[in-house]
């Protein structure tokens, strides 16, 4: 009876292995298909933009990467049980809460790792234009310019993920909710 149960360990924690390479796999294609998505995106719009919209693409993005972090650390933090009443109460999103909430880990990666990650990466190449932009327009040449939109990008986005934090533990069951009833219009 030991031998049987060591083996099925065994086979358990290779099969866990696996997985763990696999979602490492997964979540590595997934970030290379929605960074170049974004990137095209941004690139597209910014091609002939002036300095105005390259701020509105700037604001989009650093504003995705802030409420997907908001939806990451809700994930971590909520509770299930309000979902389980509401799933049973057939409420619209309740299910795709409680999706959420059973692949938190992965969730948060997703929107936390993968989504901030290239919202940071597209408002700094954004960030680049704008500088360009600006240096064009006041026939500037000086480091300062670059340095202090940098700054700026860097305190609105570090400010705004650690506002988002604090709401999204404080409402993590509301955040979870209408990430659910978002989800949900895609189901059905």
């Amino acid at each position: 009876m030991k031998k049987d149960q060591h083996k099925k360990m065994k086979k358990q924690k290779k099969g866990g292995e696996i997985s763990r390479y696999r979602w490492a796999l997964q979540v590595f294609l997934i970030a290379i298909a929605l960074s170049a998505a974004l990137s095209l995106a941004s690139e597209t719009v910014l091609a002939g933009a002036g300095i105005a919209i390259a701020v509105l693409i700037l604001v989009v993005f650093v504003g995705l990467g802030i409420v997907f972090d908001i939806i990451g650390v809700a994930v971590t933090a909520a509770d299930a049980t309000p979902f389980h009443s509401m799933a049973a109460h057939r409420e619209k999103g309740a299910t795709e809460a409680l999706s959420l909430l059973r692949n938190a880990s992965r969730v948060s990666s997703i929107c936390n790792d993968v989504v901030g990650d290239i919202c940071g990466i597209v408002s700094g190449t954004t960030a680049a234009v704008i500088v360009a932009r600006l240096q064009a327009s006041f026939n500037l040449k000086t480091v300062l310019l670059s340095v202090g939109v940098t700054a700026l990008i860097s305190g609105l986005t570090i400010g705004g993920k650690a506002l988002g934090k604090t709401f999204a533990i404080s409402k993590c069951t509301r955040v979870v909710y209408w990430a659910g009833r978002f989800l949900h219009l895609f189901h059905h």
